[in-house]
């Protein structure tokens, strides 16, 4: 087993001295608020670079919940089983068949029939079963007081379905996250005008956590991007990718700092659905700070629901459908972000799917104020959001757009001024 140095990693509760560094040893935002997050600082340590001494470092002999850190070293693939090889799609269903299964729709894909062909009601149980397998495979989830941190520069979960299940006080670190493929991806005739793949996985899910820090991190589709998947219905590729980073069910006190969500669709969701108020309302408190959004199609992020705060992030790539969704009930109050879309408009930074509320202080777009607020005012759109984070925590926003894209572009994502724990 691959070992590197012990690791250092004594969390405080000081501010830094600049917006951000290297050292620093507590998150700026949300996860600042209520009892804080420090991890699992001063527990045990674990180091693992296999997906099974993973599962069992997060057990931790019985007592998953006790403080500990866990050191991840090189390459952790979801698919490897506990003799070390690779599982794949066959394996977990075998005879299931994207191309089977998608006739069984018909050409257009509009209604599903098992007696379409002799082998549908076979295809369709074979996607449920294998679906179920890949789930149980590929999903590992991070209890309350755990760290979990890549050491160096490589550090990598490739294809694991990783998860906060009603866990707290959580710190995710320089790790590299690579969306899951969902071998069994399936297709919703009636989802949209002309129907819509479903993929499962993301690669981080937050379902009901509280004080989680997610910090330095770099998510992507990496080998498996969608420009690359089958073709399926209408000449559109089948979606096998869901989001990079859901946060939902009443989770709280989130910050998502010095990250990178690249090259891929659906980036993130905040809240999920707008029928789960019950859940949600005056919940969803999350800040992102000087995080990278490159070459996303929407949700960067989408809310409902919460108090979002995004400061100090850089928006940059061919121009998206959208980069901030304005949800139902939300409260996101934007400032400072930088927006380098060439050719497109402001009308790009926002978009309003249900919501009522928006704020804008001092973003750019292509380089000039981007006059957030008169955008969201056209979508109809009111500016007082009801909060402001001045009001919560501490923080210091960088104040020109020379200056967030140096220091995004420098620092944000895995191994990049984070040091080597």
């Amino acid at each position: 087993m691959r070992r590197a140095a012990v690791l250092l990693l004594g969390l405080c509760l000081l501010w830094p001295a600049s917006p951000a560094s290297a050292a620093e040893r507590a998150p700026v935002g949300w996860a600042s608020a209520g009892s804080g997050t420090s991890g699992g600082a001063g527990g045990r340590t674990w180091t693992v670079d296999t997906r099974a001494e993973l599962k069992t470092a997060l057990a931790n002999d019985g007592d998953p919940t006790a403080p500990k850190v866990i050191r991840v070293v090189g390459d952790i693939n979801g698919h490897e089983s506990d003799d070390g090889s690779l599982l794949g799609e066959q394996d977990y269903a075998p005879g299931h068949d994207l191309r089977r299964y998608m006739s069984c729709f018909g050409e257009d894909g509009a209604v599903w029939s098992d007696t379409r062909f002799e082998y549908c009601k076979q295809q369709r149980q074979l996607r449920q079963t294998g679906s179920n397998k890949e789930k149980a495979q590929i999903q590992l989830t991070v209890p309350s007081n755990t760290t979990l941190v890549g050491v160096g520069r490589d550090a990598r979960l490739l294809g694991v379905f990783l998860t906060v299940n009603t866990g707290n006080n959580i710190v995710v670190r320089n790790l590299h996250l690579e969306a899951p493929v969902d071998h069994f991806t399936s297709w919703s005739p009636d989802d949209g005008t002309r129907g819509s793949w479903n993929a499962r996985f993301d690669a981080l899910t937050v379902i009901t956590g509280r004080n989680i820090w997610i910090d330095h991190c770099t998510f992507t589709d990496g080998r498996f991007p969608d420009r690359e998947a089958p073709l399926g219905f209408h000449g559109e590729r089948v979606q096998r990718h869901d989001g990079l980073l859901d946060i939902e069910d009443g989770s709280d006190f989130v910050t998502v700092s010095d990250s990178r969500f690249e090259d891929h669709d659906k980036a993130i969701l905040i809240g999920s659905g707008d029928g789960r108020g019950d859940r949600d309302r005056g919940h969803l408190k999350v800040t992102f700070v000087r995080n990278l959004f490159s070459g996303i199609v929407q949700r960067a992020p989408r809310v409902r629901f919460g108090q979002v705060h995004v400061v100090n992030n850089v928006h940059r790539g061919q121009a998206p459908l959208y980069a901030l969704g304005v949800g139902v009930e939300s409260a996101i109050f934007s400032e400072r972000n930088v927006f380098r879309y060439p050719g497109g408009r402001p009308s790009l930074a926002v978009a309003d799917y249900g919501g009522e509320r928006f704020r804008d202080t001092g973003s750019w777009f292509n380089g000039r104020p981007a006059r957030l607020n008169a955008v969201a005012g056209g979508l109809g759109l009111g500016t007082d959001v009801g909060w402001d984070p001045a009001d919560v925590y501490d923080y210091r926003a960088l104040t020109s757009p020379s200056a967030v894209e140096r220091y995004v572009l420098r620092h944000a994502g895995t191994g990049r001024s984070y040091g080597h724990p």
